[in-house]
């Protein structure tokens, strides 16, 4: 695994040089755009709206519109001169608890993993985390930006959370939620049954992208020259839902028959849409 940045933790006066690793790996499939007729791929041209001629990748220069077609330009040591103290570090500022922090602020998650020279600092701050149930809110610059963050312990190794900055968060102004409705103590009660029948420990083993295993399935039978057809299921007509309260009966009842089902045997999987012919 290729270390993407380099530089160190800070927290008062301790500095622990560590390097910086994408904790996420995404399994999406990619498709490319190909042209219908020939099969040729398409590309795309980086080419000038004034003089029409393509620019290489050297002749590009960054720029900043500050007004309409306005702009003021920038170099790459430009950029790289800014006096910003979490260039090369993530720079711990305080301390706080996990529980206090809306998850809606978390952005792309990173392992910090230590030089051999960091190793004593990076298991005596770990412990002290551990020993104090916190996480440390810090700052640091990655990709040409200056990021909040949080960094905790999971599974020994150090956690790097990057954040949305608060002014980056959208206010939830919505019209219809203003609207009064009446809820019923008894819709409340029905409701929370519901979620008691679907509530369990969290096992994140247990789910899986069926989507994409479909797909891989779909691309494996087109490579090896299959010809596949799709199955396409009757739509069911949804049922109309007259009263609220016959619902929530309904789908506790359902809840507690497949809880009782799951019990019992293992799940099976859901049939493939996708079938060879």
């Amino acid at each position: 695994m290729k270390a993407l940045w380099k530089g160190a933790v800070t927290f008062g006066l301790v500095n622990i040089p560590v390097r910086l690793y994408s904790a996420v790996e995404e399994k999406s499939l990619r498709f490319n755009m190909l042209h219908g007729e020939d099969g040729g791929r398409i590309k795309f041209q980086r080419v000038c709206s004034v003089c029409g001629k393509e620019v290489a990748w050297d002749e590009i220069v960054k720029g900043y519109e500050y007004s309409k077609d306005h702009y003021v330009t920038f170099t790459d040591d430009e950029l790289k001169s800014l006096d910003v103290d979490s260039i090369r570090a993530i720079d711990v500022v305080n301390f706080v608890p996990l529980e206090e922090i809306d998850p809606i602020y978390y952005n792309r998650t990173y392992y910090v993993v230590p030089e051999p020279s960091g190793l004593k600092a990076y298991r005596l701050l770990q412990q002290a985390l551990e020993a104090e149930g916190q996480v440390g809110i810090a700052k640091v610059a990655l990709r040409e930006k200056e990021h909040l963050a949080t960094i905790r312990i999971k599974d020994d190794v150090f956690v790097l959370e990057t954040m949305h900055w608060p002014d980056e968060i959208r206010q939830p102004v919505f019209e219809d939620l203003d609207k009064e409705v009446e809820v019923r103590d008894q819709e409340v009660k029905m409701a929370r049954q519901l979620i008691q029948q679907l509530s369990t420990d969290f096992d994140p083993a247990a789910f899986v992208d069926d989507y994409r295993e479909r797909l891989e399935t779909l691309i494996n039978q087109k490579v090896e020259g299959e010809e596949v057809t799709v199955v396409a299921e009757a739509e069911e007509e949804p049922t109309k839902v007259i009263d609220l309260m016959e619902a929530l009966k309904a789908s506790v009842a359902d809840a507690k028959k497949k809880k009782e089902g799951s019990t019992k045997s293992p799940k099976k999987k859901s049939a493939q849409r996708v079938s060879a012919s």
